[in-house]
């Protein structure tokens, strides 16, 4: 029998500044190198008679409408999506490795054979739509919100596996989910490969944050935090990058703040991970993380993290060794915490030197993608606390 062909399934596009496009990318640039037939199958890759129009017709809808914008998404994604793997599943045996609750959907309802297994990976924070209310589009507990929340609760039971990135994450679907316990699962973190060493003649910076300008990333608190440093007589360079909804509110901030002149909006870069290697540390507010790649990346290239420990955060660094914890709702005191690491640098260089041990123990592709693959494969079966 031959090797089944693992297929990324996933509503985003292929590229991207996402957590998620990260985490698929690495996993497929790891079976790749593994010989593992690997294909990523998303509604963006559709025809484009048919994607241009139904895709584009959202950005008219979401002006008008946070809610219809979403149901809209949602809809066509799924059915588009479905309709793709169920040209992929035809040709043969393959296990799908979807990317959420609805691309999990799509691939069991379009599966044709008993052999083709759906197995999951979680990567959203509590359930899908709590991060739709993040980012400010739908409303907690209405119609929809109901909607996508029994849709998880649905799907996953049906699942032929779970991943989870961590153990926060587990705990959290099993509190909400407890059909969920069922299903064959295993914690696998996110994983990168190896960094470039660091040229230690690179011009350095200070500060570097990578995510996308929203409510939930909260880069308003790293703002405050600058403000602080610099009512304390230190005054740090911070690096934006990425781009959202918050950008101009950010700005603005800045302005009324006085720390405009410290800080660089970036946009999007299409190699972000590299500028952490031209900083001295990574700092970091999200007020919530299944687990956080980009806390992974700056271990990789030995940048001590400061973040709060929240979500799977904790699993990530640890406080005082590779960086430290700070409290979002003290920016006063995350402030002399950010004073105490810049103005060490035998305290940074330690740090910087923890980072890269942590990450080389613990998110090296090496060292964590050959269980992904097994478990993708069969050859490991995972468990669950109620067997």
């Amino acid at each position: 029998m031959r090797q089944k062909e693992v297929i990324i399934a996933t509503l985003m596009r292929p590229q991207g500044d996402t957590g998620v496009q990260t985490h698929f990318n690495a996993v497929c640039e790891y079976l790749r190198r593994q010989d593992v037939t690997v294909s990523m199958v998303t509604p963006l890759l559709g025809p484009k008679a048919l994607i241009y129009p139904l895709f584009g017709l959202r950005w008219f809808i979401d002006r008008v409408s946070g809610t219809a914008s979403v149901w809209w998404y949602e809809y066509w994604h799924y059915r588009v999506l479905r309709y793709l793997l169920r040209r992929k599943l035809i040709l043969g045996p393959a296990v799908v490795y979807a990317q959420c609750p609805l691309s999990a959907r799509a691939a069991l309802e379009a599966r044709v054979a008993p052999e083709q297994k759906v197995i999951m990976v979680v990567h959203f924070n509590v359930s899908q739509a709590d991060e739709w209310v993040s980012k400010g589009k739908i409303r907690s507990g209405d119609n929809l919100y109901r909607a996508i929340q029994r849709r998880e609760q649905d799907t996953l039971p049906r699942l032929d596996g779970i991943v989870f990135v961590s153990d926060f994450v587990r705990g959290e679907v099993y509190r909400r989910i407890p059909d969920a316990k069922r299903v064959p699962a295993v914690v696998i973190s996110n994983f990168i490969r190896r960094a470039d060493p660091q040229d230690p003649c690179s011009p350095r910076n200070d500060l570097i944050n990578i995510g996308t300008l929203e409510p939930r990333k909260n880069q308003q608190f790293l703002l405050k935090v600058l403000a602080e440093t610099k009512r304390l007589g230190k005054q740090y360079r911070l690096s934006l990058v990425g781009d959202g909804p918050d950008r101009s509110k950010l700005k603005k901030l800045a302005h009324r703040l006085g720390i405009a002149d410290q800080v660089s909006f970036l946009g999007r870069h299409p190699q972000a991970a590299k500028q952490l290697a031209l900083h001295r540390a990574y700092c970091h507010s999200a007020t919530m993380e299944t687990q956080g790649i980009a806390l992974i990346e700056a271990l990789s290239y030995g940048v001590p993290i400061l973040a709060a420990p929240v979500g799977g955060i904790p699993e990530v660094f640890r406080d005082g060794i590779e960086g430290y914890y700070w409290n979002l709702d003290q920016p006063s005191e995350s402030a002399r915490k950010m004073v105490q690491l810049l103005e060490d640098p035998e305290r940074l260089h330690t740090m910087s030197l923890a980072a890269r041990r942590r990450f080389e123990t613990q998110f090296e592709e090496a060292a964590v993608g050959a269980r992904l693959l097994s478990f993708l494969t069969g050859n490991e079966h995972g468990s669950s606390p109620c067997r």
